[in-house]
């Protein structure tokens, strides 16, 4: 046999065996890699799917935080980890965004990476202390105009979610806030409630209990459609900003070169789990819309979409992170 035979032999060999393994998927514990601390919604949303799939499998499927860094050290985890589908990664809005704003991430989350599906969408809700004199968006726009520089806006960092939103907010209506930064999204809120900071763009999931007890007032939803949990509040694009949209999602994504049989075979398994009813119900109840996407390319070019947006808006308002 001479060396392009043996080339093609090789090569056919591979694909085979990618497709046998493909086809006994999967055959041991698959990992979910969640690259935040317990608690948030990524990881929330990360264990009740998985608890779902490992029925649905017939494997035990294990989430394992890994946090720090912005996400990068979970994330760099699964990058590094070998393309066979049993290690994936739960992702969010910072797996598209800190590229743009992070001069060395470790890694490209095109290139590195294989989507599979969203999992979730949770819009976002503008809220302010009730001691501030607007009750919409067009009286906070006429205030920050009236008061250039000086309302402040909270968020959980530089570079994050909500300072990210809030940019994007700022750039479309025309007005200057004061950016005031911390270390988590818990304190942020508080000094919110306390009147310490004006503003705040935060996850309509963690304002919801703030909200209905009057600590904080909603103005509007980042989404394009009401949120279940307001149904009376308006969007931003309702109130006037028309277009605007900013949503957090959450998926999930394997190593770049795992077969597409995995990923397919993935990505049909959580679109059965996400139209649950007992279990879409449970996150509604929470602000959190349960989706998957129709194919692993759809969501790849989700994820296109928000990296391209995100580095738009990073260039355009000079947030860069060392």
């Amino acid at each position: 046999m001479n060396a392009t035979h043996l080339g093609v032999a090789m090569a056919a060999a591979a694909i085979f065996a990618g497709g046998a393994c493909a086809q006994n998927y999967p055959a041991k514990p698959v990992r979910i890699i969640v690259p935040l601390a317990p608690g948030g919604n990524v990881d929330i949303v990360a264990r009740s799917l998985a608890q779902q799939l490992t029925d649905s499998m017939g494997q035990q499927i294990i989430v394992e935080n890994r946090p720090g860094a912005s996400s990068l050290v979970g994330t760099q985890l699964v990058a590094k980890a070998p393309p066979d589908g049993y290690t994936l990664l739960a992702v969010a809005n910072t797996f598209a965004m800190v590229p743009s704003i992070i001069t060395n991430p470790g890694y490209d989350p095109i290139k590195d990476f294989s989507a599979i599906t969203l999992t979730c969408l949770v819009p976002q809700v503008l809220v302010v202390n009730p001691a501030l004199p607007v009750k919409s968006i067009k009286e906070l726009i006429a205030l920050a105009k009236a008061r250039p520089g000086q309302l402040t806006y909270a968020t959980s960092g530089p570079g994050g979610t909500g300072h990210m939103v809030t940019e994007l907010f700022s750039r479309q209506v025309g007005v200057k806030m004061l950016h005031v930064p911390y270390k988590g999204n818990a304190q942020a809120i508080i000094d919110v409630i306390g009147g310490q900071v004006m503003l705040m763009f935060d996850q309509v999931s963690t304002s919801d209990p703030y909200i209905k007890s009057g600590k904080l007032r909603p103005l509007a939803v980042s989404s394009l459609t009401r949120s279940p949990l307001f149904p009376d509040l308006p969007t931003i694009d309702e109130a006037g900003v028309k277009g605007f949209e900013d949503i957090t999602f959450n998926g999930l994504v394997a190593p770049v070169g795992t077969p597409r049989e995995i990923l397919v075979r993935v990505n049909e398994e959580v679109g059965k789990v996400v139209r649950v009813p007992a279990l879409r119900n449970r996150f509604i109840e929470r602000g959190i819309e349960l989706k998957a996407s129709a194919s692993p390319e759809e969501f790849t070019a989700y994820i296109k979409a928000e990296f391209d947006k995100k580095a738009k808006l990073a260039r355009d308002a000079g947030i860069r992170l060392e």
